[in-house]
C-alpha cells in the first residue's frame, strides 16, 4: 500500500466506482441526517477518501469485499506515514461510523470494524520536562521582561508554578476561584472535567508565588468586580484568563526559556511523572490528577524504568 501518490491524484485518474457512490451517500448521511459541523464532515470525508484509496490499491472496489484485515493494513499504512496516535484513533472512529452505517443500511451483512481495537487503547507517551527545564521555565517571567506596569510577570509565575505543583489543566487554571484557595493548609479546590472537584496541595514555592501575585498584582487587575467573577487569574483587562490565553502564556515563556514548543499539559505530565519517580503511589497520583479511571494514569508509569531497574538491582536477591 505504500506510495507517494496522493488519494486525490489517484481519484482523478480513474473512473467512478461503487466506493465513490458510497462516499457521496455517506457524506450526505453525516451532513444532513447527523447534522455534523462542516469541519467534522470534511474530516470524515478526508479520512474515508484515504481509506478508499488504499482499498483500491489492494484491489477492493466494493464495501462487501472489505475485510478487517484490509482495514488493519490501512491503519498500519497510516502509521508508517507518521500519523500521531490521536489521528490514527480518529481514522478508526471514522471507519466505525462508516461501516456501522453500511451495515444498518443493508449494504453489508457483517461489520469488519467490530474486531478492531478501540481508539482508547492507543496511548501516546507524554512529553515531560526535566526539573532543570522546569526551573528555567519558572524563571522566565520577570520584572525586567514584563513592561506592562501591571505586574503580569507575577501572575505568569504564579500560574506556571501552580500548574506544575498541582497538576492543573489549562481550563482549571481559568476556572480557579479565590474561594478555592485554602492558604492556611496550602490546598486548592479544583473543578475538573464533569464539574468533579478534587483537593490538591500546593508546594511552598507555588504558594509563595501565588500570595505574591494576589497581594501585589491582582488588585491592580481587578478594577471592575463585575468582570473578574472572583477568579484568581485575570487578564490585563480584568477578565478571567481563558484556556487559549493560558496556552499562549505557557508557550511564550517556554520559548523565552529555550524549551521549544511546550503546552500546558506538559506541566501536568511532568507533575505526575515526577511524583511517580519520587515513589508516589499510583492511586494517589490518580486522585491528584482527577482521573476517573486508573488506566488513564497508568500511562505515566513508562517514564520510571530507570528507578525500577535500580529497585530490582538493590533489593532483589539475584539483582
Amino acid at each position: 500500500m505504500a506510495g507517494t501518490t496522493t488519494s486525490d491524484e489517484r481519484t482523478a485518474r480513474r473512473t467512478p466506482d461503487e466506493l465513490d457512490r458510497v462516499l457521496e451517500r455517506f457524506e450526505a448521511f453525516i451532513r444532513i441526517e447527523c447534522g455534523l459541523a462542516k469541519a467534522t464532515v470534511e474530516a470524515y470525508r478526508r479520512d474515508t477518501r484515504d481509506l478508499f484509496a488504499d482499498l483500491r490499491e489492494a484491489g477492493i472496489y466494493e464495501p462487501r469485499a472489505v475485510t478487517s484485515r484490509a482495514l488493519s493494513e490501512h491503519i498500519a499504512h497510516l502509521s508508517e506515514r507518521g500519523l500521531e496516535p490521536s489521528s490514527l484513533a480518529r481514522h478508526l472512529a471514522t471507519m466505525k461510523v462508516l461501516f456501522r452505517w453500511l451495515a444498518t443500511s443493508g449494504v453489508i451483512e457483517d461489520n469488519p470494524t467490530e474486531v478492531l481495537d478501540q481508539p482508547t487503547r492507543w496511548k501516546k507517551l507524554p512529553n515531560v520536562l526535566s526539573p532543570q527545564q522546569l526551573a528555567k521555565l519558572m524563571k522566565s517571567p520577570s520584572e525586567e521582561r514584563d513592561g506592562s506596569g501591571l505586574g503580569l510577570w507575577k501572575r505568569d509565575r504564579a500560574m506556571l508554578e501552580l500548574m506544575y505543583a498541582s497538576g492543573l489543566r489549562a481550563s482549571e487554571v481559568g476556572a480557579l476561584g479565590l474561594s478555592d484557595v485554602m492558604h492556611d493548609i496550602r490546598v486548592l479546590r479544583v473543578t475538573g472535567k464533569g464539574d468533579k472537584q478534587r483537593l490538591v496541595p500546593m508546594g511552598v514555592p507555588a504558594h509563595d508565588a501565588l500570595r505574591g501575585y494576589l497581594s501585589e498584582a491582582r488588585p491592580g487587575l481587578a478594577r471592575d468586580p463585575s468582570k473578574d467573577r472572583g477568579r484568581v487569574f485575570l487578564s490585563r483587562t480584568g477578565r478571567p484568563l481563558e484556556r487559549v490565553r493560558v496556552w499562549q502564556i505557557v508557550r511564550r515563556h517556554a520559548a523565552h526559556a529555550g524549551l521549544g514548543r511546550v503546552h500546558p499539559h506538559m506541566l501536568r505530565h511532568s507533575f505526575a511523572t515526577h511524583l511517580l519517580m519520587g515513589g508516589a503511589d499510583l492511586r494517589a497520583v490518580q486522585e491528584l490528577l482527577g482521573h476517573a479511571d486508573i488506566a488513564t494514569t497508568e500511562i505515566y508509569t513508562h517514564v520510571d524504568r530507570t528507578r525500577l531497574r535500580d529497585v530490582v538491582k538493590k533489593h532483589h536477591p539475584r539483582g
